[in-house]
């Protein structure tokens, strides 16, 4: 297995963390309900294609990262789902007429859980795509799946 820098990983971990919060959603919506299974592999291989464009890649390994990247999101659909119970849960306990710190308590720890869950199963999809990379590849994949945006903040 290669080693990665630490920029790279670092990287890495900022791509996961964009994922994570951009990706899932996506997959798997607030609501509970879901976009289309085949829109949103597209859509993974869109952004790969796009990351990767002006590099030697081939196209296997672009098969290969979009390969991994739509597993890990599959992977990560039901934590998704967990963190929608999660917040109906925390909401429904702090709108109680009592609150009780324990319950509260107890769906932060659940929900620090998932998080860490679905952060190391994009860790090592990010890692596992970056190994099917060379280090120009990977530098330019990572600095543009990175820069991914979806409009306006709003709040």
């Amino acid at each position: 297995m290669t080693n990665l820098s630490i920029k790279t990983a670092m990287a890495a971990l900022l791509a996961g963390s964009l994922a994570v919060t951009a990706g899932a959603p996506a997959f798997a919506r607030a609501d509970g309900g879901s976009v289309d299974p085949a829109k949103f592999q597209e859509r993974i291989e869109k952004r790969v294609d796009k990351a990767l464009n002006g590099t030697d890649a081939t196209q296997d390994q672009k098969k290969q990262v979009v390969s991994i990247l739509q597993a890990a999101f599959a992977d990560m659909k039901p934590l998704h789902a967990q963190r929608v119970e999660n917040r109906k849960a925390m909401r429904a306990a702090l709108e109680a007429p009592t609150i009780d710190q324990a319950k509260i308590e107890q769906i932060r720890a659940d929900q620090m859980k998932i998080a860490d869950a679905s952060s190391k199963r994009f860790t090592k999809a990010l890692t596992d795509a970056g190994n099917v990379l060379n280090a120009n590849q990977r530098q330019a994949f990572f600095k543009t799946w990175g820069e991914h945006k979806h409009g306006p903040k709003k709040g």
